[in-house]
């Protein structure tokens, strides 16, 4: 589902050390040997050191209440986005039909991010900002297109497993690099281009295996149906990351934490009331009750699984929200990368669901994908500084 994250102007601390080892074999008591021998070790342990004392500085630069909340944005966003994925298959699974209703829940928890908003503005030294007609119009529409972004997701889930719902979704990451550099003018290095290309591959893969990937109950047709939905759902989320970015730079000028989360707040809201008509137009509110008597483990199962969905939904988008205001985009799209293998491993432990030799090559390339981004990235944020 959309999980829309956003862009932090933070600094960004590369912790990486490229580690050259060269293994010493034999035991010969030379001194010239022993000199020549120690050169590798001596420039390991002292790229070793410099590792150890950038983190310290890093650790040393911020409060220990940055850190724990780092902890808890960083388990949010793999703990909440794979359960609100996983929550959404066993929607279908245990006999929900509605696409309208799933969606709808994809936005109700939007009041839970009112909740961490509305402080700052009572506690803290912030004020609401000012609503302009452009910026009006550019809730309006980036809710919109959240609302119908999350219409395809729920086309996706009812007809895919999660496993594979979850992997076609990671190429996300490519359409809002693409769009990203149209749009707001990002750079793309030789990393970034390469992991389009690698996630790219890996949808083709999935592609190519649809026969023992598809649950028996779904018909091929419904399975592509599935696939092509999912596929632009993750180009439509691609392009709303841009936009979104756009609005902070065209309209905003600046990316403060209750800034991103006064437009989250209203993204999601002006989507709950889009995705409110369709499903009242839709008259799938009456049909909750018919759905929930013949839920699988009862009527109660049936609304708990729509409330924490509702919730894991906002829990996950917090989260995001959290670490790239907190971290960096590096750390997010590092963790936006292993919920994706999460995902995948528990869907397929709770569900059954089919892992082909195919499916855990594309899940492996499509982790390397998300590595190169973030590698390239990293280097890009690097050279900016």
């Amino acid at each position: 589902m959309v999980s829309q994250s956003r862009n932090s102007a933070l600094k960004e601390v590369d912790l990486s050390a490229e580690l050259d080892i060269n293994p010493l074999h034999g035991f010969i008591h030379s001194p010239e040997l022993e000199e020549a021998s120690a050169g590798p070790l001596v420039s390991f342990r002292g790229k070793l050191s410099k590792l150890g004392t950038r983190a310290w500085e890093t650790y040393r630069r911020k409060p220990v209440s940055h850190w724990i909340l780092l902890l808890i944005s960083s388990g949010a966003m793999l703990v909440a986005f794979p359960a609100s994925s996983l929550l959404s298959r066993l929607y279908y699974a245990d006999g929900g039909k509605s696409k309208w209703i799933l969606s709808w829940v994809a936005v109700a928890g939007w009041p839970l991010t009112a909740l961490f908003l509305a402080p700052m503005y009572f506690w803290g030294n912030y004020k609401p900002t000012a609503f302009t007609y452009k910026l009006t119009l550019s809730y309006i529409v980036l809710g919109f297109l959240s609302a119908v972004d999350n219409l395809m997701y729920a086309w996706a889930y009812a007809y895919l497993p999660a496993s594979t719902a979850s992997l076609l979704a990671a190429s996300s990451l490519v359409f809002s690099a693409v769009f990203g550099y149209f749009l707001v003018g990002n750079k793309l290095n030789s990393d970034s281009i390469n992991a389009i290309f690698i996630i790219t591959v890996a949808m083709v893969i999935i592609g190519l295996d649809s026969e023992s990937d598809r649950y028996s109950n779904i018909s091929n047709g419904q399975y592509i149906m599935g696939f092509i939905w999912d596929i632009l759902g993750s180009a439509l989320h691609g392009l709303i990351f841009a936009l979104s970015e756009l609005v902070f730079v065209k309209l905003l000028g600046r990316r403060s934490f209750h800034v991103v989360l006064e437009q989250q707040v209203m993204v999601s809201f002006i989507g709950f009331l889009f995705t409110t008509i369709g499903v009242i137009a839709n008259r799938d509110f009456q049909g909750m009750k018919i759905e929930a008597r013949s839920f699988k483990h009862g009527e109660a199962s049936y609304y708990m699984v729509l409330i924490w969905a509702a919730i894991t939904f906002q829990l996950g988008i917090l989260g995001g929200t959290a670490v790239l205001y907190l971290a960096s985009t590096v750390l997010a799209g590092f963790l936006n990368g292993v919920r994706v293998p999460i995902t995948s491993i528990a869907a397929v432990v709770l569900f059954n669901d089919p892992m082909s030799g195919f499916k855990i090559v594309s899940l492996i390339i499509t982790f390397w994908g998300f590595g190169s981004y973030i590698y390239g990235k990293s280097t890009l944020s690097k050279g900016s500084t």
